[in-house]
C-alpha cells in the first residue's frame, strides 16, 4: 500500500484566499512496507476537480522532495479557485493513486485590485473611551441564480460580518492583530450558501479591538486611529458566468447598537433593548441610519491576505462547580485556567444587568481575587431585553483570561447549564504529546499546552489576562522549540516574524513586544531582540521551511549588525536590557537577576552570530559566512578576556552564567570541567533546586545532560518544592505561571504588579522533555525531521516516556519502557524520512522485534562503540529490547 495524504497548500489545508503568485505544495507518503522513500512526483493543478481544464502538470520529477514544491505553471489569476494532485513513486518501485483533489483559491495577487472603499460610521471628535460599536448594513439584489459567491474583507479595528442573517465564517476577532501601520490582514469568505434569490442584506459590526482599543499597560487607548473602518467586496459568479461586485461604498447606512462597549483589556457592555430586529435582513426600515462616511486613505498598510490559521471558538467548557466565597459571591469554576469568554443563558426581566468578572485564581480565603489583573477589567455586562424565550449572548469583540468568573445580579436561582465557557485561540493543530509514568509531569505537560493555547490567539503573547497581552519577544523565543513541538507553529510564527521585521528600526535594532506599541525606546534587549535570530532558525529547524529563513534572513543579519554597533571591542557593554527576568538571585529590589547585564549580552551576541553563520550556510551566501565567522571567534575571545579569570573560574557567579556559557560553546572545551563543578555544586548546595530565571532556565537541563549529570537534570525536573516546575502543580496550577512563586507556600501571593498565572515562558522545559527524556529531535543538516534523532535519556525515577511528534513527514514518535527483564524503546519513522536510534547497550545485547541486532531485516546500518550503539533506520515501526543500564 502507497498512498498520498495530507496535501497542503503553503502549508495550509484547504486554504480559501492566498496572494502568492507561486505557492508552494507539500504531502506526506502512507507506506505499509519499511524504508520507503520517494523517489518521484508528478503534480497537477487544474480549474477543476476532474482536472479536465488543466493550468499545469509537472511530469514525473525525480526527487526525494515532498515539502515546499512551488508551483511553477502559468501565473495563477485572481480571485480564482484551483485545484491540486499529486501522484508519487517510491523506492519499492510502487506508486500511489493521484491523490485527493486540494482545493485552494487565490485572492487580490496585487493591491490594486481592490474596488471597495474604507467607509465608517461618523462620530464626534476623538475621546478617552470606547464608543458603541457601529453597526453597517446594505442591501442588494442577485440578478440570477449564483453559480460562486466570495467575500473579501477587513476592518481597521475587529469586525464580523453577516449575510441574510446568518454568520460569515468562523474567524473570531478578524482581522488578527499585525503591524497595522504597514500590514493589514483581509479575509475571504466562502459565501454561496448564504446568497439568496432576490433581495439580500449585508451586515458589519465593528469593535475596538488592538486598533482603537486600550493598549498595553500605560493606560494608552487608539494607538493605530480613532475611526473604525470597513473595507468589503462580494463577488458573485452567476451560474451563466456574468460577474457582479456588491462593496462597501456611500451607499451604506450605519447606527449604533447594542454593543456599547467592547475592549480586548476591559471586557464589553451588551444593551439586548437597544438590539435591531432584523437588520441584518433584507427590506429592513433602515430610514433613520446615517450615511456612511467615506474615507480616502485612512491607513498606510499594505493589504495582505490571511497569513495563518485564525483565531476561532476551539471548544466549550462547563462550570465543574458553584462556590459561595466567605465575602459572599457566586463564583463559576470552570476548573482551568483557559482563555476566551463566557456563553450566557438567562431569561429575567428587561432591564435586569447581569455581570461577570474573570479572574484566574482565589485568595488564600477562597475569595475573588483580581490585584494580578492590574487596570484590566475584565468584565462583561449584559443588559436584559425581557424576551419571552431564554435570550442567549456571548461577547463579539474581547476575551478574558480566567478559570473562576464572577456573577452578579442574575435573576433567580443560578444553574450551572446557563454557563458555558468558550475557548479561543489561534486554530493551529496540537501536533505533539508527552507523557510518563509520573502524573504530575503529565499535569506540567498539559499546563504548558493550556498556556501556549491561551496565549497563542493571533500573536505569542506574554500573559492573557492583564493590561499587557503584548507579543513579548524575549517569551516567544524562550518558548518557540516547545511551541514547535506542541502546535503546528509554522504559519504562526511566519506571520509573527514579518511582523517583527517590518518593526524593525533602521539602525537594526528589534523592539520589546511585536506588535510594537510600547514607545520609541523600548527596544533591543539582548535575548529579547535576539528572537530576530533565534525563531527563524528554530522554525526552520522543526519545519524545514527555506523560504521562512530567506525572507527572515535581512532581519536577522540587520539585528547582528545592530548589536555590533552597539559593542566595544566586541562586548555588548551598552543599552538597557532585561536580564535573567525573575531569577531568583536578583537583588531584592529588582527583577533582572544576578548575572550582569554585559554578560548575557555578549553571549548571545555570540550565540545570534553563530545562527546568522548557520542560516548563510544554508542559504549559500559564502561571503557573510566568512565575515560573520570572524566576528563571533572575535566574539569569543573578547568574552573569554573579559569574564573567565586566568585560573579558568567564571567571574560570574551564578548559574544563569554557566549555563549560558556552557550552552553557547563559549569556552575551549577544557576549560568546561569546572565550570560544570561550579553549577552542578550550586544546585547541590541550594538543596537541589534551581536559581535561573527567564533567560537561563530554558537551557538548565539541556547543559546538565550534555556534561553527563542526567541524574541531577532529573532531579530538578521532578522536585517539587518551591522554586520548581512542579511546585505549581501542587499548588493547583492549570497552566504555568510567570513566577516560581506565584502563589506561596503559605497561600498568598507574589507581588499584584507581575504576577500572571497564565505565562509560558517557564514552560520551556517541555523542550528538554521531548528532546531528552523520550530523545526526539531533529538534526541541523537534514531539517523538518526529514532526519531526526532519537537518544533518549532512560532514568530508573520513571517507569516508561513517551513523545508523539507529527512532522511536515508524518507521525514520528519514540517512547520506552523500563520492565523486569529489560527495557524496551519503541520507535516510529514516517515514509520518506530516515532516523538514527542511539541505544546504551552493546549491539550483542540488543534486540529488534523479535530477532539479535545482527539478524534484524531491514536496518539500514550499525555503529558501535563506548558500550552504546547506534541503529540506523528507515520509515516503519521499530520494537528494541536491552538489558537495563542501573
Amino acid at each position: 500500500m502507497l498512498n498520498v495524504s495530507s496535501v497542503r497548500c503553503e502549508q495550509r489545508q484547504h486554504p480559501l484566499g492566498i496572494d502568492t503568485p507561486k505557492p508552494s505544495f507539500s504531502w506526506q507518503l502512507e507506506s505499509d512496507l519499511r524504508n520507503t522513500l520517494q523517489t518521484a512526483y508528478q503534480m497537477q493543478v487544474a480549474r477543476d476537480p476532474e482536472f479536465k481544464n488543466k493550468v499545469w502538470d509537472s511530469v514525473s520529477v525525480p526527487t526525494e522532495n515532498s515539502q515546499y514544491v512551488p508551483y511553477q505553471g502559468p501565473d495563477l489569476e485572481p480571485c480564482t479557485p484551483y485545484y491540486m494532485r499529486v501522484m508519487a513513486w517510491d523506492n519499492h518501485k510502487r506508486h500511489t493513486p493521484w491523490s485527493q483533489p486540494l482545493p485552494f483559491e487565490t485572492a487580490f495577487l496585487s493591491e490594486s485590485s481592490w474596488q471597495a472603499q474604507w467607509i465608517s460610521l461618523p462620530q464626534a471628535d476623538a475621546v478617552s473611551d470606547s464608543q458603541p460599536s457601529p453597526y453597517l448594513r446594505k442591501e442588494f439584489a442577485a440578478k440570477g441564480a449564483v453559480k460562486r459567491a466570495r467575500i473579501y474583507g477587513t476592518a481597521l479595528g475587529v469586525y464580523q460580518l453577516l449575510l441574510n442573517g446568518e454568520a460569515v465564517g468562523d474567524h473570531v476577532l478578524a482581522p488578527g492583530w499585525t503591524n497595522y501601520k504597514k500590514r493589514l490582514q483581509y479575509q475571504t469568505y466562502d459565501v454561496t450558501e448564504l446568497v439568496q434569490g432576490g433581495a439580500n442584506a449585508l451586515g458589519a459590526i465593528l469593535g475596538d479591538g488592538w486598533y482603537r482599543g486600550f493598549i498595553g499597560f500605560q493606560g494608552q487607548r487608539a494607538f493605530y486611529g480613532e475611526e473604525l473602518a470597513l473595507r468589503m467586496e462580494l463577488h458573485l459568479t452567476y451560474e451563466d458566468d456574468s460577474t457582479e461586485v456588491i462593496l462597501t461604498d456611500s451607499s451604506w447606512k450605519g447606527t449604533e447598537g447594542p454593543i456599547r462597549l467592547s475592549d480586548i483589556y476591559n471586557g464589553e457592555v451588551y444593551d439586548a433593548r437597544l438590539e435591531h430586529n432584523g437588520w441584518d435582513q433584507p427590506q429592513f426600515d433602515d430610514s433613520q441610519w446615517t450615511a456612511v462616511k467615506i474615507l480616502s486613505r485612512p491607513t498606510e498598510a499594505q493589504l495582505v491576505a490571511q497569513e495563518v490559521e485564525p483565531v476561532r471558538r476551539i471548544q466549550e467548557l462547563r462550570p465543574t462547580r458553584l462556590i459561595r466565597t466567605p465575602a459572599g459571591d457566586s463564583i463559576l469554576d470552570f476548573g482551568q485556567n483557559m482563555v476566551g469568554r463566557v456563553c450566557l443563558q438567562v431569561q429575567g426581566p428587561a432591564g435586569t444587568e447581569i455581570t461577570l468578572e474573570h479572574a484566574e485564581v482565589l485568595d488564600a480565603d477562597g475569595n475573588f481575587y483580581t490585584e494580578n489583573l492590574r487596570a484590566a477589567q475584565q468584565k462583561v455586562t449584559y443588559v436584559l431585553k425581557g424576551s419571552s424565550e431564554p435570550e442567549v449572548y456571548e461577547p463579539y469583540f474581547t476575551f478574558q483570561g480566567f478559570r473562576y468568573v464572577r456573577v452578579t445580579g442574575f435573576p433567580g436561582p443560578m444553574s450551572l447549564g446557563s454557563f458555558t465557557a468558550v475557548v479561543l485561540h489561534s486554530d493551529i493543530d496540537v501536533t505533539g504529546q508527552f507523557f510518563c509514568s509520573v502524573p504530575l509531569l503529565n499535569q506540567l505537560q498539559q499546563n504548558i499546552l493550556w498556556g501556549q493555547r491561551g496565549n497563542f490567539v493571533d500573536v505569542p503573547t506574554d500573559c492573557p489576562q492583564r493590561d499587557e497581552r503584548l507579543g513579548w519577544t524575549g517569551d516567544a523565543q524562550m518558548f518557540a522549540t516547545t511551541a514547535a513541538y506542541n502546535m503546528f507553529s509554522l504559519n504562526f510564527f511566519r506571520k509573527w516574524l514579518r511582523d517583527l521585521a517590518s518593526e524593525q528600526l533602521e539602525n537594526g535594532g528589534v523592539p520589546f513586544v511585536v506588535p510594537h506599541v510600547l514607545g520609541p525606546d523600548a527596544h533591543s534587549s539582548a535575548a529579547w531582540g535576539d528572537a530576530a535570530t533565534i525563531i527563524p532558525w528554530t522554525i526552520f529547524l522543526y519545519y524545514g521551511d527555506k523560504g521562512l529563513l530567506a525572507e527572515q534572513y535581512p532581519s536577522m543579519k540587520s539585528w547582528v549588525e545592530y548589536i555590533r554597533s552597539q559593542s566595544s571591542n566586541h562586548l555588548w557593554n551598552s543599552g538597557f536590557h532585561f536580564g535573567d527576568w525573575l531569577s531568583l538571585d536578583a537583588p531584592a529590589d529588582s527583577h533582572r537577576g544576578g548575572t550582569c547585564d554585559d554578560f548575557i549580552a555578549t553571549a548571545f551576541y555570540y550565540f545570534s552570530t553563530k545562527l546568522l553563520i548557520q542560516a548563510g550556510q544554508i542559504l549559500d551566501k559564502p561571503n557573510d559566512v566568512k565575515e560573520y565567522s570572524r566576528l563571533a571567534a572575535d566574539i569569543r575571545k573578547a568574552f573569554q578576556r573579559e569574564f573567565m579569570t586566568r585560573s579558568g573560574r567564571l567571574a560570574v557567579p551564578t548559574q544563569t552564567a554557566h549555563v549560558l556559557t556552557l550552552m553557547f560553546g563559549l569556552v575551549e572545551e577544557e576549560q568546561t570541567g569546572r565550570l560544570v563543578d561550579w553549577l552542578v555544586k550550586d544546585i547541590q548546595k541550594n538543596d537541589v533546586h534551581m536559581a535561573t530565571g527567564f533567560v537561563g532556565t530554558p537551557y538548565l537541563l539541556f547543559v546538565l545532560s550534555k556534561y553527563n549529570h542526567v541524574d541531577l537534570a532529573y532531579s530538578l525536573l521532578l522536585q517539587t518544592d518551591y522554586p520548581s516546575w512542579l511546585y505549581p502543580v501542587t499548588k493547583g496550577a492549570t497552566t504555568i505561571w510567570e513566577r516560581w512563586n506565584g502563589i506561596r507556600e503559605d497561600g498568598s501571593f507574589a507581588p499584584a504588579t507581575m504576577n500572571s498565572f497564565n505565562h509560558y515562558a517557564y514552560g520551556a522545559v517541555g523542550d528538554w522533555m521531548y528532546r531528552r527524556v523520550c530523545g526526539l529531535e531533529p538534526v541541523d543538516d537534514s531539517p523538518g525531521f526529514k532526519r531526526f534523532r532519537v537518544r533518549p535519556h532512560i532514568s530508573k525515577r520513571l517507569r516508561f516516556a513517551q513523545a508523539d511528534f507529527l512532522s511536515i513527514y508524518g507521525l514520528c514518535q519514540a517512547g520506552w519502557e523500563r520492565l523486569d527483564d529489560g527495557t524496551v524503546l519503541n520507535v516510529t519513522v514516517p515514509p520518506n524520512t530516515t532516523a538514527s536510534v542511539r541505544i546504551p547497550a552493546p549491539a550483542s545485547e540488543i534486540r529488534e522485534g523479535e530477532r539479535l541486532l545482527k539478524e534484524a531485516r531491514d536496518l539500514l546500518g550499525i555503529h558501535k562503540g563506548n558500550g552504546r550503539t547506534v541503529v540506523d533506520i528507515g520509515s516503519g515501526e521499530y520494537v528494541f529490547w536491552f538489558p537495563n543500564q542501573d
